[in-house]
């Protein structure tokens, strides 16, 4: 079965999945997780987690930034200017300049403010920045992201903790085939099957917060959400029977015994 190959600002992943470093009870569970995950991309709030002063607790001492693309996120900002100002510190800590943007627009429900996003990933494109943006599940800001220069888009499957899964596959479909850049669900998810009905749906990956740090057994679910990853896939590229209203019979009826 051929597969195309997941691309991210130049550089090729085998995994399809990105894990966040948020919520987990300590580094090391931090760590088992991602492991178990099998993600190679992992994503830390450099407003909230130290990657930058080695005198304390590193997250960068358990994830290894040679085996891992660290992928810096604006969590936490609320203008475009926050997050402009975030992502070039997290330049200067020498994590790289492919991040994730996130502009929060409202504090209750955490959606993104989709325009001091465009805003934002305008002015970041142009000082070389590969931006990954965390969006509603909006068509249209999906396709003025990608026509901003954005590599990618991430349009939220539901709010972001919320467990909820994907709310609006009809909205999520029409982003998937207008993509001109890879379409990576970020935000909602709950569990595995939410992961694997993402990726039968064409996603091109998945980023898993919440859902894996919030379980009851973060390993395992980590290692579950690995798996839904690679069904979901290939699932997509076996393709799915019709959907029909009525049964059709299994087995032919031409030769039947009389």
């Amino acid at each position: 079965m051929h597969d195309t190959p997941f691309e991210l600002g130049g550089r090729t992943f085998r995994s399809r999945l990105i894990v966040g470093t948020g919520k987990y009870r300590d580094f090391a569970e931090t760590r088992a997780a991602v492991e178990a995950s099998g993600a190679e991309i992992v994503t830390v709030a450099v407003r909230r987690v130290n990657i930058s002063d080695r005198t304390k607790e590193n997250l960068l001492d358990y994830i290894d930034p040679k085996r891992y693309q660290i992928l810096p996120n604006t969590a936490g900002c609320y203008t475009a200017e926050e997050a402009i100002r975030t992502c070039r510190l997290a330049r200067e800590m020498g994590v790289g300049n492919m991040i994730k943007l996130e502009v929060i627009g409202d504090q209750r429900t955490l959606f993104p403010d989709v325009a001091a996003t465009i805003e934002a990933a305008r002015v970041l494109v142009k000082e070389g920045f590969i931006v990954l943006p965390y969006i509603t599940d909006d068509p249209v800001a999906c396709l003025k992201l990608a026509e901003a220069g954005c590599a990618a888009v991430m349009p939220l499957a539901a709010p972001i903790g919320s467990g909820l899964g994907i709310r609006n596959p009809y909205n999520l479909r029409i982003i998937i085939e207008q993509a001109t850049v890879p379409v990576i669900v970020d935000a909602g998810v709950g569990t595995a099957s939410d992961t694997a009905e993402a990726l039968e749906f064409g996603c091109d990956g998945i980023l898993i917060n919440s859902a894996i740090a919030g379980a009851k057994d973060p390993i395992g679910m980590a290692t579950a959400m690995k798996l839904a990853v690679e069904a979901g896939r290939m699932a997509f590229l076996a393709g799915r029977i019709e959907q029909r209203l009525y049964a059709t019979a299994s087995s032919p009826l031409g030769g039947v015994i009389r």
